[in-house]
């Protein structure tokens, strides 16, 4: 098969042979522009300059030349580049729909949205979807690991950025080239006002996700600020062919955008000034804006992607603007850790927004990642900062955009707290294993001590080690949730595996899961039988596990025809007999869900409507969910009818019959409705029949009767992204445990508050989760949080107002009432004691002032180390004094006159850090 690299050079070829053909070139002469060939890379570029030489990639001129010299007026913040993109493009006719999330559920290839084509492919691109408008614009948070190490350090890297699309899909007839390439032109030239003669664009190709095409860049000053891909084409094994439809694919970073409307040093400077102003305030950390000045125009240079000697590299840039190299590391990288810090925690708050949560393995795993990544730098430059803290600056700073990240910031500082405090384990342990290495171990080994023992690059270099520049990115370049067999093993000439696990379609708790079969062949810990009862995962069903040899089996896999099992530790050999069992209490459960999934498909149809198809769905085996095609977040009344209908038809007992036909005659007489999972591959299909209810292809483990679910319980709703609704629920086992659950909690949340026992569990506990934002395991932490945080804040106030010599309103106590009606008061409670201590503190610069003279030492009764900083240096400076503020957490001082405050800290400290002109101390 062809590579995709390939791919693209011959559609770049062919298009630069015939520019006519592929771009807007009647348009572009319109302007003025002249076609030109890079005298350094050999690009084809299009300029309004006929004797331009060079391309406007920052390696073939000057580098990026906008810096401190914006070629515009307009000075955009990154909330008003969309809001000015999108009046814009709406003028022109095109729609703007809201953001899909950044975990991809909609798609089996790819685990988050790497850019706002994602949102549409496979379906929509190859035109067996319509897309939400045939012509659109989108503003797509997207997730991509492969630069995690140039984050930083080249000033315009990202784990997460917002992707803004030009999308359109038009049959070959109503493909408008020409005016979609005018409509980008004219918003570059007349809404961020950019000259025309700053304007370069690029002759290139573009391919991703199956698809592929020739693509314009548009260069201003160095930077690529947006790209047009002409996709035209899918990939096939031969090579590409032409799409049923034309599709458009321009791709615009929002970052970029703000960057090049305000010319800062760096684009985080830009996109995030608000976080970036309170983690400099709090840490102290200052630019040095000269070094930073001459450093970023080369910055670009140092993306480790396009360069084989990074150190070769940063001593390049060094001796270029004549400083040590030695010295501009020291200057750049703790910046480049703080811009780090910044941006890993706005990748944290999209991802645990939208449901996805750091773990050791698959796309988790990159979560887990970049926190532990940015958590590194907290520690390796003792910053006086909490991700939770910055999660919520970020929030904050994108609520104008995205209020759906300050909406969830309750839930992700929860699963933050949690990251922590297995990093800080981790690290314990980490710290053990590298004080007994005593070698220095090889990047096999430093990723084998990263992954498998918590030790982290940086505090391999603590010790002395070197580590490669873009170890991270080699960690982060696997984005598989599971690495399948078929991609690890050569299964040609085994015969195919016979499958058990269809003959028996019962709850499976009655012990009849054991069998014998003989072991065909084993591939490490595969083992692969000539006849298996364990179901492999798949169509969202999780795998059966259980033993064979008395071996645990912890996966099954499907490749083909062959079902491997992942036996850790055995030691079978081919031609041994086995004996094998499923763990049946497991398989009863997974496939309670499944069955009731069905169910819960076809009730959604016949209660909100006939338009309702399954846009995913998983099946484990505490829970199980189904997201379904809706134009809205259905009614309280309309979710009660949905569980209703499934449990009537649980209570009816109806036969559930599993057939298998050719896929052909399935489509004519069932129609298209059968796939709700996807299209099967090959030529019979098995189609699961509810009678009277539901009939669907599908794989899956499923019951002989509908009353085998036992019970059914929908246990949320939410609104996933635009047009779709996820509805979560239990059967069985599952949903019994989980009424219980909520009596249990809703007990325990009403002594807490101490209140009377009311009436419905569930909908009291479905009023808190409303109330706090939280899911229903996190109610009873977050109510005693707040109630502990109301006290603290209240303690803390009355603390700095005696220090002030005011006095203070505490706000009203918890009166009586029922556990909602407390808990509503609570909510409002702790932000107005929020808000108290707020104002407390902000007196606290005034007092300081009144007491000042040429040495000042006080101590002040907060916790706020990033507050006494910013006081110290602001008076120190205006006043020429030296100021000493002792708080409870912490010493700084800052000098404005001959005094060391340095001096002033030590007799508090002996780790002091600073020198004579501002120095804190965190150990006092």
């Amino acid at each position: 098969m062809t590579s995709l690299e390939t791919l693209k050079q011959e559609i770049k070829k062919e298009a630069s042979e015939n520019p006519d053909k592929f771009f807007a070139t009647d348009v572009l002469r319109e302007k003025g522009f002249h076609r030109g060939k890079c005298s350094e890379c050999g690009m084809y570029f299009w300029s309004a300059d006929p004797e331009r030489e060079v391309c406007g990639e920052p390696e073939c001129g000057d580098g990026y030349t906008f810096i401190n010299d914006s070629p515009t007026d307009e000075e955009l913040s990154y909330v008003e580049a969309w809001k000015e993109f999108s009046r814009f493009m709406e003028k022109r006719g095109y729609s703007s729909i809201d953001r899909y999330p950044v975990v991809a559920r909609w798609r089996d290839d790819v685990e988050f949205t790497g850019a706002s084509i994602y949102c549409f492919q496979p379906y929509v691109v190859s035109g067996e979807a319509e897309p939400p408008s045939d012509e659109l614009v989108i503003p797509q948070p997207s997730l991509r690991f492969n630069d995690v190490d140039n984050v930083g350090i080249t000033g315009r890297h990202y784990t997460n950025f917002t992707m803004i699309g030009q999308t359109c899909f038009q049959s070959p007839e109503d493909y408008e080239r020409d005016r979609y390439f005018r409509d980008m032109f004219d918003y570059t030239s007349q809404i961020l006002g950019i000259p025309e003669e700053k304007m370069i664009f690029h002759e290139e190709s573009w391919g991703g996700g199956g698809n592929l095409g020739p693509c314009m860049e548009c260069f201003i000053d160095g930077l690529e600020l947006w790209n047009q891909v002409y996709m035209l084409y899918e990939q096939t094994p031969e090579g590409y062919s032409e799409l049923d439809l034309q599709v458009l694919d321009m791709g615009m970073g929002q970052e970029r955008i703000t960057w090049l409307s305000r010319g800062t040093e760096t684009s985080y400077e830009s996109v995030m000034p608000e976080t970036l102003e309170k983690m400099k305030g709090r840490t102290g950390l200052e630019i040095d804006q000269e070094i930073w000045e001459k450093f970023l125009p080369h910055s670009s240079e140092l993306n480790i992607d396009e360069v084989d000697d990074i150190d070769q590299k940063w001593r390049e840039i060094a001796g270029r603007i004549d400083i040590d190299v030695n010295d501009l590391k020291d200057e750049i990288k703790p910046a480049a850790a703080l811009y780090s810090v910044a941006e890993h925690s706005r990748a944290l708050n999209y991802a645990l927004a939208d449901g996805k949560i750091p773990s050791n393995t698959g796309a988790g795993h990159n979560l887990r990642m970049i926190y532990r990544r940015a958590q590194d730098f907290i520690e390796k430059y003792d910053w006086d900062l909490d991700m939770k803290e910055v999660a919520r600056w970020n929030a904050k700073e994108l609520e104008g955009m995205f209020p759906e990240l300050l909406d969830s910031i309750d839930q992700i500082q929860k699963i933050l707290e949690v990251e922590k405090r297995k990093y800080d384990r981790a690290r314990e342990k980490a710290q053990k294993k590298l004080d007994q290495l005593d070698h220095k171990p090889e990047l096999e080994e430093m990723v084998e001590l990263y992954e498998s023992h918590g030790v982290s690059p940086e505090m391999m270099e603590e010790k002395g080690i070197e580590v490669p520049e873009d170890f991270y990115t080699r960690l982060g370049e696997d984005d598989e949730t599971v690495r399948h067999a078929d991609e690890k093993f050569d299964l040609e000439n085994i015969e195919k595996t016979e499958k058990m696990y269809y003959r028996k379609r019962e709850p499976y708790g009655d012990g009849n899961t054991g069998f014998h079969a003989q072991v065909l062949e084993t591939r490490d810990e595969w083992v692969i039988l000539d006849r298996t009862m364990f179901y492999p995962q798949g169509g969202g069903q999780m795998q059966d596990t259980g033993i064979i040899a008395d071996k645990e089996v912890t996966d099954v896999q499907k490749q083909g025809d062959i079902i491997l099992h992942r036996v850790p530790n055995h030691d079978l050999d081919t031609g041994d007999e086995v004996k094998a069992e499923v763990d049946g209490e497991r398989r009863k459960q997974l496939t309670q869900h499944h069955t009731s999934t069905h169910m819960v498909n076809a009730a959604s149809r016949e209660v909100l409507g006939d338009h309702i198809y399954q846009a995913g769905a998983s099946k484990k085996e505490g829970k199980a969910r189904l997201d379904i095609t809706h134009f809205e977040k259905p009614e309280d009344g309309e979710v009660r009818e949905i569980e209703e209908k499934v449990c009537e038809w649980i209570e009816q007992d109806r036969r559930v019959n599993a057939v298998e036909m050719p896929k052909s005659r399935a489509e004519q007489k069932h129609g298209f409705r059968i796939y709700q999972g996807g299209a099967p591959p090959g030529n019979t299909i098995r189609l699961i029949e509810i009678e009277g209810v539901d009939i669907e292809a599908c794989g899956g483990t499923h019951l002989k009767q509908t009353g085998n679910a036992e019970d059914f319980i929908i246990t949320g709703t939410s609104r996933i992204q635009d047009g779709v609704v996820r509805l979560e629920y239990k059967a069985g086992k599952a949903a019994r445990e989980h009424m219980e659950a909520i009596e249990t909690r809703i007990e325990e949340l009403e002594d807490l508050m101490d209140v009377e026992a009311s009436q419905g569990a569930r909908e009291t506990q479905k009023k808190l989760c409303g109330i706090f934002s939280v899911e229903p395991e996190q109610l009873l932490d977050t109510v005693e949080r707040f109630l502990d945080e109301v006290e603290e804040n209240r303690s803390k106030a009355t603390e700095i107002a005696a220090f002030l010599g005011e006095d203070l309103d505490e706000g009203e106590n918890l009166e009586e009432g029922s556990s909602v009606e407390k808990a509503r008061k609570l909510y409002n409670l702790r932000k107005q004691t929020e808000k108290n201590l707020e104002e407390m503190e902000s007196g606290i610069e005034k007092k300081v002032e009144e007491a000042l003279d040429q040495d000042l030492e006080m101590e002040i009764p907060t916790e706020n180390v990033g507050l006494l900083i910013q006081i110290a240096k602001k008076l120190s400076g205006k006043q020429d004094a030296r100021i000493t503020l002792v708080g409870k957490k912490g010493a700084v001082s800052a000098s404005g006159n001959d005094l060391s405050a340095r001096e002033a800290l030590e007799k508090y400290s002996e780790n002091v850090q600073g020198d004579d002109g501002f120095a804190k101390a965190f150990d006092v």
